[in-house]
């Protein structure tokens, strides 16, 4: 996958060549807890994974000369990231997470077969027993429901978080979020797609 760099970002390189500490500043408020939610699928827990973070912003500043602009400033700078993470893995002797981006063997379902009616069913075989319900908009704007979605979010398996946090929360595209965690566009579904699952179970456990 082959991504142009836009304009804002060809803005920010350059000043970030020229060391301006203003456009540092504005990457750091826009990429720092996306790059954290994605350290922590590969190292042991947070506080490594924050040093994997203020590695890669030192990797970004002293690499910026050398960016030569053939993925968008974004994916290059997560791909130092996992770069970094997997390093700091394999020398914790942390091996599991280099699999937790990979197609699973035995596929989870996305959702509980007990929410289905069975193939025997007279009427309507493998179609919903309890479907998903309609929620009203004025409760899903609600602070409350929101930070039941943020607890929801911490609740999945690493690889599903990072995906739809990226997805979701911070609105990526599929495309960039493969080309960050160098996943295939296939695998990204389908972890976007448990994920989503998960939570709309959550809140719906929530809502009633």
């Amino acid at each position: 996958m082959h991504e142009a760099v836009a304009p804002d970002e060809s803005r920010l390189v350059e000043a970030l060549r020229s060391r301006d500490e203003g456009a540092f500043t504005e990457l750091a408020r826009a990429y720092q807890s996306s790059l954290l939610r994605v350290a922590q699928i590969f190292v042991a827990n947070r506080a490594v994974a924050e040093e994997v973070v203020q590695e890669t912003w030192l990797a970004v500043l002293e690499g910026i000369d050398r960016f030569e602009g053939r993925s968008s400033l974004k994916t290059w700078i997560f791909r130092i990231l996992t770069n970094r993470a997997k390093t700091r893995a394999v020398r914790e002797r942390r091996t599991l997470p280099f699999s937790a981006l990979e197609p699973e063997r035995v596929p989870e379902p996305a959702v509980e077969a007990a929410r289905f009616r069975g193939s025997e069913d007279p009427i309507w075989p493998g179609h919903w027993s309890t479907p998903p319900q309609a929620w009203p908009d004025e409760r899903l704007v609600a602070a409350e429901t929101r930070e039941k979605v943020a607890d929801a979010i911490e609740e999945l398996p690493a690889s599903q978080r990072a995906v739809i946090s990226l997805r979701d929360v911070e609105g990526w595209s599929a495309e960039e979020v493969c080309n960050a965690l160098d996943i295939s566009e296939t695998n990204q579904r389908v972890l976007l797609h448990r994920a989503r699952a998960k939570v709309r179970t959550a809140l719906e456990d929530y809502l009633g």
